[in-house]
This record gives structure tokens, sequence and C-alpha cells, in this order.
């Protein structure tokens, strides 16, 4: 998804997100296991006001518990026969701003402190962060990313200056084309071809980032559009986003920067978290396994939109 960057027009912003998953299967699913990645975090700069989650067919029982990284799993099972799923998620939530970045240590002072000391401890902080700097399902450590990085990342530049550095680099020099990868695309034919969307290109600076040393996660949520001046804002015509959170090692367990590489800016008070993994298949919106169905179609249409424009509206998508 790619939009400008919105500046924050108060120190308090209500965002209202309606998330429809439709699934059409050509034949009776006899049994469906799934999970759902589709609740926000609660996060010093964003709070959670509501959210609910109505599924058809209706299961017997939907299980909610946190996932390794603290995301808010939702879980649930159907035993009955279905040609079809419906997963609606409709919350309400705030924002208040984060502030810029700030400089902070060296790139290279980060990457020492991250680094393997036999017998040496890490602070809880480091320690959770340091689930973030191996190689993933789509994320890779390799020599090419090391050299397209180092461009970014000159000697003794803070960790906030690098990352923006190579954030902008990725913004400017990929272009945002839908019809160029699926789900499935190599991050290093993304690398190749520079083209992708949002998932794409936070693939890639995940790998940069990982492959020089620092601890970088994938970040899953929304980010709030602006129709084109004097049209109405389109429902269901959003979409999931995707950016990438950086760590600094601190004290008070270090600092994350959070880097928006498809749009060139550091995320704020546009972007609404749902939650972070390694990369896209840990905060997959919604993933499971099913018995039966056959041939399967899937459509996704996702609505933001601002608190004053949501209420009292009915959302139907």
């Amino acid at each position: 998804m790619q939009t400008q960057d919105i500046a924050a027009g108060s120190e308090r912003l209500v965002y209202r997100i309606r998330h429809q998953t439709t699934y059409s299967y050509a034949l009776p699913v006899r049994l469906s296991h799934q999970m759902l990645h589709l609740t926000p975090r609660e996060l010093p700069w964003q709070r959670c006001l509501s959210h609910n989650v109505d599924i058809q067919p209706a299961p017997q029982l939907v299980r909610s518990y946190e996932d390794n990284f603290g995301n808010v799993i939702k879980a649930f099972s159907l035993d009955t026969d279905h040609t079809s799923l419906d997963v609606h998620a409709d919350s309400w939530v705030e924002l208040t701003p984060r502030g810029l970045p700030q400089a902070g240590m060296s790139w290279e002072e980060a990457v020492a402190l991250m680094s393997y000391h036999g017998a040496q401890s890490m602070a809880p902080g480091m320690l959770d962060a340091s689930n973030f700097l191996f190689e993933s399902s789509h994320v890779r450590i390799k020599r090419e990313f090391i050299r397209y990085a180092a461009e970014c990342f000159r000697p003794g530049l803070p960790v906030v200056e690098g990352v923006r550095a190579l954030m902008l680099r990725i913004h400017r020099e990929f272009a945002f084309d839908p019809a160029a990868t699926t789900v499935s695309t190599p991050v290093t034919e993304v690398f190749a071809n520079r083209r992708g969307v949002c998932q794409d290109f936070a693939h890639l600076m995940l790998s940069c980032l990982r492959s020089i040393g620092l601890a970088a996660r994938y970040v899953s949520g929304y980010l709030l559009t602006e129709p084109p001046p004097g049209q109405p804002r389109l429902i269901g015509a959003d979409a999931s986003h995707a950016w990438v959170s950086v760590y600094c090692p601190g004290e008070d367990g270090g600092a994350w920067i959070d880097a928006d590489p498809t749009n060139g800016v550091f995320a704020d008070t546009s972007h609404i978290t749902l939650g972070w993994g390694r990369d896209f298949l840990d905060v997959s919106p919604l993933r499971g396994v099913l018995i039966g169905g056959g041939q399967q179609s899937m459509q996704v249409a996702v609505t933001v939109m601002p608190g004053e424009e949501a209420q009292g509206l009915q959302l139907s998508i």
C-alpha cells in the first residue's frame, strides 16, 4: 500500500478499521482450523478501544492467546461442512504521536552489543531482540544485501540515520507493482527485479539489516490513506500494510525504530500496528489448515477511516 506522509493533526487520533476476508471453496470443507492475527496490539502510543470478530459459519468456540512475540491470536475450528468462510474484524484504535527517533549509538556499536559472546548474559530487551537477528522463511542473509546496505551505513553513522538512508534508498530505487510478485516470491527475486509491494520491501529491508548484524522485525498493520481531492473515501479499497522495526540497544531495554520503506517515512500516527514477527508468516492475518475444499478463492477488503468519519457509519464491505 502506498500513500503520502500524513502529518498528525492532533495529539490524539482515533481510527476505525474494518477487515473482511472471504474464502470460497469449490467443494465442501469438512474440517478447518484457523488462526487470526487481526487484534491491534496495545503499545505506549497505541490503544485498542474495541475489537470484534464475526465469523460465518459461526464456530462453537473462539480461543484467544498470545504467541511468542506477544501478539494476540484468535483460533477456531469448524467441523461441519461449509463452502465459504467469512471473517469480519472491526476495530477502534487510538494513536498518539511517537516523536522522531533519536540519534542514539552508532550502528557498529549496536552490532557489537548484539553479537554473541560466550558466557556473557544479555539484558532482557536485547535477548528479546536477538530473535530477529537471523534468517527466516522470507528473510535471507547474503553478501549482496551487505553490499547494498553498506552504501547507507557509513562508518560511525548512528543507527537511526543508517535506517533512514536504507529506507529512502529502497523507496527511491524500487517500484511499487502489485502484479510483480506473490506472497511466495523470494526476496532475492524482488532484489533483482526492483519491483514489488510493501511485504516485499519489508522483507528486503530486513534482509539488508540482518545481513549487517542489526536486529529487525517484520511489522504487520494498516495505513491510513487519503482519497484524491474532492473524491469520497472508498469503502473496502484499502489493504493490509507492512514495515520494519529496528532495534537500537540502550538503557531501559533499548529502542525500536519503525521505518516504512514503501513510503519512505518513519511510522507515526498513520500506521496502525497489528503485530510483529520474523517475517510475514509469523503474522499472516488469517492462516490455517483444512480437509476438503478443492480449489479455493480469496477476497480481502480493508477500510481504514478517521474516527470522526466513521461515527455512526455502517460499513458494509
